[in-house]
């Protein structure tokens, strides 16, 4: 090497490139989720991800998610004494008993979602929050139902362009998980 007698080795830039990919492991693979979580381990990253533009305005959202659900099904607002009478939306928005019931709403909702890769915990919570709603005079279990719609387009509207295609898909599937979950609890209880 040194001497000029001995002649240089070329190494092209691609062989360097191999040779030093070959010296490294690749990463590991991310660890699998719960065979009874429908999303991928990537998805459960994306949606707890974009779930913190949502808790930022957790109750905002929960209100503008009653408030398209009693639009679009009028008899369930009649199930809340506190707010049955009300006429507007305008008068939904400001009322002090929706409000509340909103963020209690969206706290299990935020549960779920913030803790989604611990599956038998949100299961736990969300077959228990099922079974009170059995205490609620006139409410079934498909009325929860009514509120996958209002939910989706509320996150929609919270996180604007951050709302993709991608992302309509995995809260799509996260909403049925949870509402299937909590219709299970109503139903077993």
């Amino acid at each position: 090497m040194g001497c000029r007698h001995s002649t240089p080795t070329e190494i092209t830039e691609n062989e360097a490139v191999e040779e030093m990919a070959d010296g490294f492991c690749d990463p590991a693979p991310p660890a699998p989720t719960d065979s009874r979580l429908p999303l991928s381990a990537l998805q459960v990253f994306k949606l707890k991800k974009s779930w913190k533009g949502i808790k930022r305005s957790l109750e905002p959202t929960g209100i503008e998610m009653f408030v398209r659900m009693f639009k679009a099904n009028q008899g369930l607002q009649s199930l809340f004494s506190s707010f049955k009478d009300l006429k507007t939306s305008d008068e939904l928005r400001v009322n002090e008993a929706l409000e509340k019931h909103a963020g209690i709403v969206m706290g299990v909702l935020d549960e779920c979602i913030s803790n989604i890769d611990n599956v038998d915990y949100i299961l736990d919570i969300l077959t228990k929050t099922g079974a009170s709603h059995k205490n609620f005079s006139g409410f079934t279990a498909e009325f929860f139902w009514e509120i996958e719609t209002p939910f989706l387009e509320s996150v929609k509207l919270t996180l604007g362009d951050r709302y993709t295609d991608n992302m309509d898909s995995i809260y799509k599937i996260t909403i049925k998980l949870i509402l299937e979950n909590l219709v299970k609890g109503i139903k077993e209880s």
